[in-house]
This record gives structure tokens, C-alpha cells and sequence, in this order.
């Protein structure tokens, strides 16, 4: 397989490239997903959209992602199947979705056999898959973030503890499908934490590093950029919801709901956070020799003292994506090829203007244990309210069935002119969907509805 690229008129012609037909600029190519969830869901959907792509293959997908794409397994912990999929199919652009492939190289490993693949390389990926690795790299290169202590051994971290005023924040170093955080309100309780994630009793898995953190107040803000290595284009700032509970209350979850607001951010403040945070971390990982090619997850605290970074993925945010996808208007296809041909200053995104709003169904039981395999019914009937679409996170097909299939089961998201607008449409959608226990937060934007009705 072969891929050449050549400049015409200051414009770049594709010649050829695994699984695409010979039409220059306009190829047409076959996009497969690496992923299973509903953020994967929602890029499958906007890459559908694109006039250039003929077929999306998903792998492992899920009920819903079938309703459009096909789907083929593969496990994703195994490099190797990965890769033998991607050998099979002869993809013109390969998507990875979550994290742990990008943990295991898989974006080095296709690049080595000559696929076009978005997403950050194994090195560049060490943003998100270590949190010791990340803020070390915060201070290196003076980007705003919380004081910490990456603490290797008992003693180290009996230290670190008395440094810190409580609350303090307890952070596992590796992923941690989003259960590695621990806030705690004494240190001893800190000190509880700590020793859990060493000796693995927290997570399952013995931890060699834990991040000890400086607790911040303010208002979280989820910043996705686009980065070809040199350059970054943001996407529409976005605003979670993780805890289960009404009033953001109870455990943390994978993220219960997410709304977009053109009023979000001022243009202003998403101008410093590209200028203060996104460019230098691109920069900086350049200066570093692991380039960052991919979309770049900021997860900000808005403090007293200005933006501050809480983390970084190295991948779409999960639901995030849901509710951001639906409002552009350009091709995310051509978005993406640009951050791999390293064109990124040559594109400009469009957006539809308004707000959007994603609320998750999850299952009883969510962020513990719960049951699966129950019917899902009031799809089709949510689905045809103007500006909806419900994207799948847990989901599976049961002979001509869709039934449960994880903790987070749909992303029901909508678009309008207005926040109060898509969250009405959203929730009159939810009110269509019935599962055994489905359970969804009903006040998903309250923290932006009670600062427009002041």
C-alpha cells in the first residue's frame, strides 16, 4: 500500500492511499472507528455526513452504531488484532476513539505500515495516560495547573500529604475509566486513598504513582482543540456534568450530561486559553519530540485565579463529542485529514449557532454494579423530534431487539437556538425511551440556566 501527495495549485492532491478510489482531493475513502461508545456513535454520525466517505465499518460499535455503519469485532486491548483488523479492511482514514489503544501504540503501529490514522502516537499520548507525566510537563512549560506531588513510595507520599490543606485531590497516574480521581476532605482520608490505589484495593490495579493536588474551586470547562503538531483550531467549548446525583451530587460517573453555549466562554477568555494553554502544550510537546497530532481534551477549573488545567485526554471527550458534533457544519472528515497532512493552518471549521445539549440514560444501579440484556423501546419515536438525535453508548442487538449493554446506555442530544430550547428537546425525547430502570439527571445545564435567568 502506497500513499502519495503532491502540491497543485496551492492545494494538496491526494493521489492514492489505502482503500480509496483515484479522484484527487475529493477521494473517496472507507472511515473505520476504533471505539464502542457513544462517543464513537456521535463520530460516526458527523463522519457520515461527509460526501467523501462511502462506508464506515466500526469496531467493536454497539447496537445503535449498526443502525448505520457496520460493525466487526476486535478486542481492543490487543494491539495485534487491531492492527490485522486495519490490514483487512484497508481503510482511507482510521479513527481512534477511546484511550487504551492509544495507550498501547496503536497509532504507531498503523503509521508504520502506511495508514492514515487520527490520533496522537503512544509518546504524544502520555497526556492523558500519565498524570505524573502530565503535570511535570505543566510545569516544565509554566501552563497554569493545581500544585501537586507525584509521590512513588509510602514515604513520599506521608510527606506530600502534610503540604497540603484539605480538601486535597487523590489521583491514580494511568487510566482509570474515569474512577481514579478521589476528592478527600481530611488527610487522613487522603492517606486512605493513596494507599488504596497502591495496593490496587481502589481500582482493581496496583498504581506505582499517585498524584496528590491542590484543590480547586470554580466552574469546570471542557476545551477540545484540533492539532496537526504545530497548529490548534478549538471546538465548541462544552460543559459536563459527572456526578450522578441532581445538584452534582453522589460519585463521579463517565459524565451524566453536556451542554454547548455560544455564551460559555467569552471570546475573549477562549482566545487566552488558546494563547496561555493549548498552543504552548502543542509547543511544548514539539519542543519535546513527541509532536501531538490529534484532538486535544483541556479539562479546565475556572478559578478565582483564572483557568487552570485539571487534565488532559488525548482523545474526543465522552459525551462531550455528542453534544458538540451536531453543531458543525463543515466536514469533520476534511478537519481530520488536515491534522494528519499537517494543513491545519489552511482549515477553518463551521459552526451552527445556538446551543446543544446531550442527556445520558444510564442504567440502575450506574456508576455500580447493574443489570444488562433489558429491551429498549421509544427510539424511533425520540428520534423524530426536530433536532434530536439519540446516539448509543450501551447498547446491543438481541435478535430484531436493541437492549442494555453498559452503565451508560444513550446520549440524547438536541440542538436549537437557545440552551432552555435543546434541553426542552432533549428531555421530551428522553420522555420517550423506557428501559427497566433507566435513570438520567433532569438538571443537566443548571449551573448556565440559573446565570441567564439572574
Amino acid at each position: 500500500m502506497t500513499s502519495t501527495a503532491c502540491i497543485a495549485d496551492d492545494r494538496w492532491l491526494v493521489l492514492e492511499f489505502p482503500g480509496s478510489d483515484l479522484v484527487g482531493k475529493a477521494a473517496k475513502m472507507k472511515v473505520l472507528i476504533l471505539g464502542s461508545g457513544g462517543r464513537e456513535h456521535a463520530l460516526a454520525w458527523a463522519v457520515l455526513r461527509s460526501e467523501r466517505v462511502t462506508e464506515v465499518v466500526c469496531a467493536p460499535g454497539n447496537g445503535g452504531i449498526a443502525q448505520a455503519a457496520r460493525c466487526v469485532g476486535v478486542n481492543l486491548k490487543d494491539l495485534g488484532a487491531m492492527v490485522r483488523l486495519v490490514e483487512a479492511e484497508q481503510p482511507g482514514l482510521t479513527i481512534v476513539g477511546p484511550e487504551l489503544p492509544l495507550s498501547l501504540g496503536i497509532v504507531d503501529a498503523l503509521q508504520q505500515r502506511g495508514f492514515r490514522v487520527f490520533g496522537p502516537t503512544q509518546g504524544a499520548a502520555m497526556l492523558e495516560t500519565s498524570k505524573g507525566f502530565a503535570k511535570r510537563f505543566l510545569q516544565r512549560h509554566n501552563i497554569p495547573t493545581a500544585q501537586y506531588a507525584v509521590c512513588s513510595t509510602a514515604a513520599e507520599l506521608e510527606k506530600a500529604v502534610e503540604v497540603f490543606h484539605a480538601p486535597m485531590v487523590v489521583k491514580a497516574d494511568g487510566l482509570a475509566a474515569g474512577k481514579g480521581v478521589i476528592i478527600c476532605n481530611t488527610r487522613d482520608t487522603a492517606l486512605e486513598a493513596a494507599h488504596g490505589l497502591f495496593d490496587g484495593t481502589l481500582l482493581g490495579e496496583s498504581e506505582r504513582q499517585v498524584v496528590i493536588e491542590e484543590f480547586l474551586e470554580g466552574d469546570e470547562v471542557s476545551f477540545l482543540c484540533l492539532s496537526d503538531g504545530r497548529h490548534v483550531i478549538p471546538l465548541l467549548p462544552a460543559q459536563d456534568h459527572k456526578r450522578i446525583g441532581e445538584g452534582d451530587t453522589g460519585p463521579n460517573t463517565g459524565g451524566m450530561g453536556v451542554y454547548t453555549t455560544d455564551e460559555l466562554l467569552e471570546p475573549a477568555m477562549r482566545e487566552w486559553i488558546i494563547r496561555h494553554i493549548a498552543e504552548p502544550t502543542i509547543r511544548g510537546m514539539a519542543e519535546e519530540d513527541t509532536p501531538y497530532t490529534g484532538v486535544l481534551y483541556i479539562g479546565l477549573m475556572m478559578t478565582a485565579r483564572g483557568p487552570q488545567v485539571l487534565e488532559f485526554n488525548a482523545r474526543f471527550g465522552d459525551p462531550e463529542t455528542q453534544a458538540i458534533l451536531p453543531r458543525l457544519e463543515s466536514d469533520l472528515v476534511d478537519a481530520l485529514e488536515a491534522c494528519i497532512d499537517g494543513r491545519l493552518s489552511e482549515t477553518a471549521l463551521r459552526w451552527s449557532p445556538g446551543a446543544s445539549a446531550c442527556v445520558v440514560a444510564s442504567s440502575s444501579g450506574y456508576p455500580g454494579s447493574y443489570k444488562t440484556g433489558l429491551p429498549i423501546s421509544g427510539l424511533s419515536a425520540a428520534a423524530r423530534i426536530d433536532g434530536v438525535q439519540v446516539f448509543h453508548a450501551g447498547s446491543a442487538q438481541l435478535g430484531p431487539r436493541l437492549v442494555t449493554a453498559g452503565g451508560r446506555v444513550l446520549g440524547v442530544t438536541a440542538v436549537a437556538d437557545s440552551l432552555e430550547g435543546a434541553l426542552a428537546r432533549a428531555y421530551q425525547a428522553m420522555a420517550e425511551i423506557q428501559f427497566e430502570g433507566i435513570y438520567y439527571r433532569r438538571d443537566i445545564g443548571h449551573r448556565a440556566l440559573k446565570t441567564l435567568h439572574k
